[in-house]
């Protein structure tokens, strides 16, 4: 993606996005994402009057660029209504394997910024609520379905954190165990 195309909203949005999914939302300063995203100050400040908005605005976009993501990979890994969760192990592979992940953006913001910025948390949960809900339709209908899906869905964030820690294979593994259990 050309930076310099978008307009200058977006290009500071991209600009923290990748910024602070790479570097974190503590380590990254405003004078660098204006540096980065070639605007001025004052342009910068226009679109966003802080970088609490500024995070608010990143996290929503994640979400929906993660989300749209993960809705796709599980199609092309065969996802069909009550189908099982194999889709969502072979998702989490692609996922695991990309030269940019670093985590989950969401948890990575709730251990940085959770107690002081609430409205984090808020969108976190939201995201996480709707990573459930997709995996609950792979399920087949019932009882038992939400209950399978949550715990689906906290296997999937306890893998997260397992191959951000460097240990893709295990937390493949280990996610693949789980989600046969379930």
């Amino acid at each position: 993606m050309d930076l310099a195309t978008l307009p200058a909203r977006e290009r500071i949005l991209v600009t923290a996005h990748d910024l602070f999914y790479r570097d974190g939302i503590r380590a990254t300063g405003v004078d660098r994402l204006i540096a980065e995203s070639g605007v001025a100050k004052l342009t910068f400040y226009r679109h966003f009057a802080s970088k609490d908005e500024l995070v608010r605005a990143f996290l929503d976009y994640r979400h929906e660029r993660w989300m749209a993501w993960f809705v796709d990979a599980l199609g092309r890994h065969g996802a069909r209504p009550g189908g099982g969760l194999a889709p969502v192990l072979a998702a989490m592979g692609e996922w695991f394997r990309d030269p940019a992940f670093r985590g989950c953006a969401f948890i990575n913001a709730v251990a940085e910024v959770g107690g002081s910025l609430p409205q984090a948390l808020a969108i976190a949960r939201r995201h996480k609520q709707d990573m459930t809900e997709v995996i609950a339709q792979l399920l087949p209908e019932g009882a038992q379905r939400q209950a399978g899906a949550q715990a689906a869905a906290v296997a999937v964030d306890g893998a997260i954190v397992a191959a951000q820690m460097g240990g893709v294979a295990p937390a493949l593994e280990a996610l693949a165990l789980l989600l046969r259990a379930g």
